[in-house]
């Protein structure tokens, strides 16, 4: 009996170790895949920002709507249509919407000096590495905030299209404010909720799932990510 129960434990202890280095292994290849994204993101933007031709041909004509709203519509239709995508092609799909946010956030290099874009994309860093290290690790439960802060980032999108033709300063204040406060806390939710679908499907062992898993967990923050740093750059960026 003795015999048995350390056996027991023994096989318990092993497959703990096993998921917990699965979970190293995949939680390091969304923060891959995320950080590629944002790389694909950035020389984008960085090429058609520094461009007057392109930044007049896009942002001086209707053309600067479909940019606008391009990213909103594609990750809504990627987000629906993941389970019908294998991972290569999931894979492909969230390159080009990284290509696509470069393009539709391009404007940022003709509005603000190079040094005030790279100083606040480093504090965003930070921000985003203690916020990701602390949903990681943190033992309290906040499964909670996720109802609360979707609803806050749909406020977010409502206020930001009506504040596009009303224009008015105190609601950029309000909605860049918000947004800070509503994506430093999806970066905590997000990296909690991907570890923890992890350890719950970790057990069946679906490689197709956990592929996808990974990019729609890189999808999370690097969107968290991105739109953190451009509502810190409403308070930080140096206008040219």
């Amino acid at each position: 009996m003795a015999e048995y129960k350390t056996m027991g434990s023994v096989g318990v202890g092993s497959r703990a170790a096993a998921i917990d280095e699965g979970l190293r292994a995949h939680m390091s290849k969304t923060y891959g895949l995320m950080s590629i994204a944002m790389l694909i993101t950035g020389a984008v933007a960085y090429i058609v920002g520094n461009n007057d031709a392109m930044l007049a041909a896009i942002f001086g004509t209707p053309l600067k709507w479909v940019v606008m709203f391009a990213p909103l519509v594609v990750v809504f239709a990627f987000s629906a249509m993941i389970n019908r995508l294998s991972a290569g092609a999931a894979q492909l799909v969230f390159w080009g919407f990284s290509a696509l946010m470069g393009l539709s956030i391009s404007y940022i290099f003709a509005v603000y000096t190079g040094i005030s874009i790279a100083q606040t994309f480093l504090v965003t860093a930070i921000a985003f590495a203690s916020l990701s290290l602390w949903g990681y690790t943190t033992k309290k439960d906040i499964s909670g905030w996720g109802s609360f802060l979707i609803m806050g980032v749909i406020g977010l999108i409502l206020a930001s299209i009506i504040n596009i033709f009303l224009g008015s300063p105190a609601i950029q204040f309000a909605v860049s404010a918000l947004g800070v406060l509503i994506f430093a806390g999806l970066t905590a939710y997000d990296t909690q909720r991907l570890k923890n679908e992890y350890i719950q499907m970790a057990q069946y062992g679906e490689s197709e799932w956990l592929a996808k898993s990974a990019i729609m967990g890189a999808l999370s923050l690097y969107l968290n990510f991105l739109n953190m740093f451009m509502f810190l750059l409403q308070f930080m960026g140096a206008r040219e």
